[in-house]
């Protein structure tokens, strides 16, 4: 039967509150602020308005990264272009966000009148973001208008991918038939599992290429940071004794701490033992993992086919043969049913010091020496603790982080992939909001910070109180190694002083491993509860060894 007792805006806003949503990011603007009344009216989201789009696109990702679904609220074209480039970005690392975006009232449209912020045609904005997105619905038929909602928001779940819904302004609080969604023709093949041949057919293939092989090993991706299933991947690493290597999207994948972890494979600018470990293995199992030039392709000994049993949540192939409608959520779990062998082989985790000196019980300062990137990762790894989460901008803010020692799971996040710049500052709001128990410590460089910086107005607003630390090297310090020239030069700042502006939070300026020492034990004991900035100053010329050994491989590219 039907019901007609909810509108399009509330029924919205209880599914997504089904889904685990709590909080809704975004910037009103006319045509969705009848949405956003809804909103507050309803008391189920709490809506995180922030100075940007894009800041809150950001946000909105990063929660989704955390919480299994985060959401984006905007208004037509002036917003919803706006958030364009984080919306691809959550496309291409597998992230689920829902962009809602405001629209001009389908009665509005009669005669193509020249409505402001509009562009080309009223399904202009829908059309770019259907190229970006998983699934995507114009809502304007009361009678769909519920499947349609239901449709796209498995979408986004099922595939771990972006989705857009475009609310006209006149269909916002109309009465709409709620029926029981049975699933699309996309979902429905889901809904009835695997192909049971296929399924049978690749075990006892992978089980006999991993029993025979004498140095396997676990690649664990970004899909199983997605999808929620590091518990059946320690599964499979308990029972078999096979090692575990995280790509650069999905470090943290496990706690980097654990038994048969042995660390981040990075290619060319990795650390030696863990790349010939990977590359020297007549058994690569790939488990979710996005095989981006930054995670494989850039090495001396690319990643072998003919060695390799690869799933993800949308294909699956051992050595050149491939297999149809094999999940990876149900692939491993049947792996770890198999009749797999026990490995006896000692890893050894020492990776060329990768654990930052993580014995020592605290970091030997150099008073008065002058602070390097290499030592204040170094000191930063003694400030990681099971309450912390490390969110690393794009440049030496990721590479570096690389070191860092992880504990927890999914504690660590950058857009190590499509490599937008500032995505840390306003991910650390969406970050919090979605595991309150967690400070971050934010990595972030001038350069990307000058971008979306602005959100330290909407952390301290909503009471956060993360740890942003900026790597001041006065601009793009990344690209100088590959090709310098003024284009990489940015104004100098004092990002130490930002918190008199804002009223709030502590600033420090570090140019010295002593000042360091001081300024981080201060921001977590004494101002744990407030928002912190420690202004890095760095040599323009200074790096991180990943970024040394990545600007290498690259410059010859550029060249």
């Amino acid at each position: 039967m039907s019901d007609l007792s909810q509108d399009v805006g509330c029924y919205l806003i209880q599914r997504l509150y089904d889904y685990g949503v709590r909080h809704v990011f975004g910037v009103p603007g006319d045509f969705v602020l009848g949405f956003y009344q809804k909103l507050i009216e309803s008391n189920k989201l709490k809506v995180i308005n922030t100075c940007d789009e894009q800041g809150a696109a950001f946000a909105a990702d990063a929660y989704a990264r955390v919480n299994g679904l985060g959401v984006l609220c905007v208004t037509y074209c002036v917003g919803g272009l706006k958030v364009v480039n984080a919306t691809a970005q959550a496309f291409a690392e597998k992230s689920p966000l829902v962009v809602i975006s405001g629209a001009p009232g389908i009665n509005e449209r009669i005669k193509n009148p020249l409505l402001h912020h509009k562009v080309r045609d009223f399904d202009t904005q829908q059309k770019i973001f259907e190229h970006i997105t998983i699934d995507s619905v114009l809502v304007n038929n009361p009678r769909t208008a519920a499947k349609d909602i239901d449709r796209v928001l498995t979408s986004a779940c099922r595939y771990k991918r972006p989705v857009y819904i475009e609310l006209p302004r006149d269909k916002i609080s109309i009465p709409i038939y709620q029926e029981q969604y049975v699933g699309s023709s996309k979902t429905a093949k889901v809904e009835e599992g695997d192909d049971i041949d296929s399924m049978q057919e690749a075990l006892a293939e992978a089980t006999t290429m991993i029993n025979s092989s004498k140095q396997p090993v676990i690649i664990a991706g970004v899909e199983i940071h997605r999808f929620g299933i590091q518990d059946k991947l320690l599964q499979l690493t308990d029972k078999t004794n096979i090692p575990v290597a995280s790509t650069i999207l999905s470090k943290s994948v496990i706690s980097e701490d654990y038994p048969t972890y042995i660390g981040v494979y990075e290619g060319a600018m990795g650390h030696q033992s863990v790349r010939e470990y990977v590359e020297s293995s007549d058994c690569l199992i790939l488990l979710g993992a996005l095989m981006t030039d930054i995670n494989f392709a850039i090495s001396p000994t690319p990643i072998e086919q003919s060695k390799s049993i690869y799933v993800t949540a949308e294909k699956l192939s051992i050595k050149h043969h491939n297999f149809e409608n094999v999940l990876l959520q149900d692939f491993l779990a049947s792996l770890i049913q198999a009749p797999l062998t026990r490995k006896d082989f000692v890893v050894d985790r020492k990776q060329d010091n990768t654990r930052n000196n993580s014995n020592n019980k605290r970091f030997l300062v150099a008073r008065n020496q002058k602070i390097t990137v290499k030592r204040l990762f170094e000191r930063l790894n003694f400030s990681i603790s099971d309450n912390t989460i490390v969110i690393a901008d794009v440049g030496d803010s990721l590479f570096g982080a690389l070191d860092l020692t992880i504990h927890g799971q999914t504690d660590f996040l950058s857009p190590a992939f499509y490599c937008s710049m500032g995505f840390a500052v306003p991910a650390a709001i969406g970050a919090q909001l979605a595991n309150p128990m967690l400070r971050p410590i934010v990595i972030v460089g001038d350069g990307a910070f000058q971008m979306t910086g602005m959100e330290i107005s909407t952390i301290s607003r909503f009471g956060l109180n993360p740890i942003i630390i900026v790597l001041n090297n006065n601009g793009y310090g990344t690209e100088r190694p590959m090709l310098d020239g003024p284009f990489n030069d940015i104004l100098a700042w004092n990002y130490y002083r930002i918190p008199e502006i804002l009223g709030h939070g502590r600033g420090f300026v570090i140019q010295t491993e002593d000042q360091l020492e001081a300024s981080l034990s201060a921001a977590e004991k004494i101002y744990s509860k407030e928002l912190c900035i420690l202004d890095i100053r760095l040599d323009i010329h200074d790096g991180s060894p990943a970024l040394q050994r990545l600007t290498e491989s690259l410059g010859k590219k550029v060249h």
